[in-house]
C-alpha cells in the first residue's frame, strides 16, 4: 500500500475506529489495576501502562499469522481473562490491607495492564491487522493516536471508581464479557457456538452471560466473606 495514498488513509481511519473501540476496555483494566496505587504512582501507572500495552499491541500484530496456526488459543486467553476480571475485584485476603492484590506496586500494576491487555489483544489484534493490509506503519499509527484517548479514559475511570468503588463491577463485567466472547469464538468450538440453529446462538449469549454472572458473584461473595472476617466494608 502506497504511503499516503487514499487508499493509505482510508486504511488508517478504519484503524483508529478500531482503537476507539477497544480503548474502552483498555481503559477500564488500566483503571481498574492503578487504583490502588498511591496517588503519586497511579498518573505514572497510567501512562506507563498504556505504552506498554500498545508495545505489546504492536508486536502481536506482527505474528498474528502465526498466533493464528495455534488451536485453542483463543479458548485459553479468554479463560485467562476471566481470571483476571475476578482478581481485579476480589479482595486480598491476606492480613485486611484495603488494597488489592493486582494493584499494590506500580509493577504490580504494570503488569497486570500489561498481560490482560496482551490477553484481549488476541480478539481484536486480527481486526487492526486486515485493516492495515500489512503495512506496520499504519498499525503504530493508529494505536499511537490511541495513546491520549486511553489515558484520558484511565484517568477519568479512575476518579469515578475513587468516588463510587461499586463502578469496580462494572468493570469487571466487561472483562468477564470480552473473555466470555474469546471463549466462544474460538475456531474448536465453532460446532457449539459458531452457526445459524437457535441452539447455537442460545448457547453463545449463554455462555457469555453465564460468564458475566459468574465472575461478578463469585468476586461479590468472596469479598463479603473477607468483609466479614475482617470486620469491614470490603469491596462488596
Amino acid at each position: 500500500m502506497e504511503f499516503m495514498s487514499a487508499a493509505w488513509w482510508s486504511a488508517l481511519l478504519a484503524i483508529i475506529l478500531i482503537d476507539l473501540v477497544l480503548a474502552g476496555d483498555n481503559a477500564i483494566v488500566i483503571a481498574l489495576a492503578a487504583r490502588n496505587l498511591p496517588k503519586e504512582h497511579q498518573k505514572k501507572a497510567i501512562v506507563w501502562g498504556t505504552v506498554g500495552a500498545i508495545i505489546v499491541r504492536s508486536a502481536m500484530t506482527l505474528v498474528v499469522v502465526w498466533l493464528l496456526k495455534i488451536p485453542g488459543l483463543m479458548a485459553i486467553g479468554g479463560i485467562a481473562l476471566m481470571w483476571i476480571a475476578y482478581k481485579l475485584i476480589a479482595e486480598d485476603e491476606g492480613d485486611g490491607d484495603e488494597h488489592g492484590p493486582a494493584a499494590t506496586t506500580f509493577w504490580g500494576a504494570m503488569k497486570t495492564i500489561i498481560i490482560a491487555d496482551a490477553v484481549m489483544g488476541i480478539d481484536n489484534v486480527l481486526g487492526v491487522a486486515g485493516a492495515a493490509q500489512g503495512s506496520f506503519d499504519l498499525v503504530v499509527i493508529g494505536l499511537l493516536i490511541s495513546i491520549p484517548i486511553v489515558v484520558f479514559g484511565s484517568t477519568l475511570i479512575l476518579k469515578l471508581v475513587e468516588k463510587y468503588p461499586a463502578i469496580m463491577y462494572i468493570g469487571a463485567g466487561v472483562l468477564a464479557f470480552t473473555a466470555g466472547k474469546m471463549v466462544v469464538n474460538e475456531k474448536l468450538l465453532a460446532p457449539w457456538f459458531k452457526g445459524p440453529e437457535f441452539a447455537q446462538q442460545a448457547a453463545y449469549w449463554g455462555f457469555v452471560g453465564l460468564t458475566i454472572v459468574a465472575i461478578l458473584t463469585l468476586g461479590y461473595l468472596h469479598n463479603r466473606r473477607v468483609a466479614q472476617r475482617t470486620g469491614g466494608a470490603g469491596k462488596a
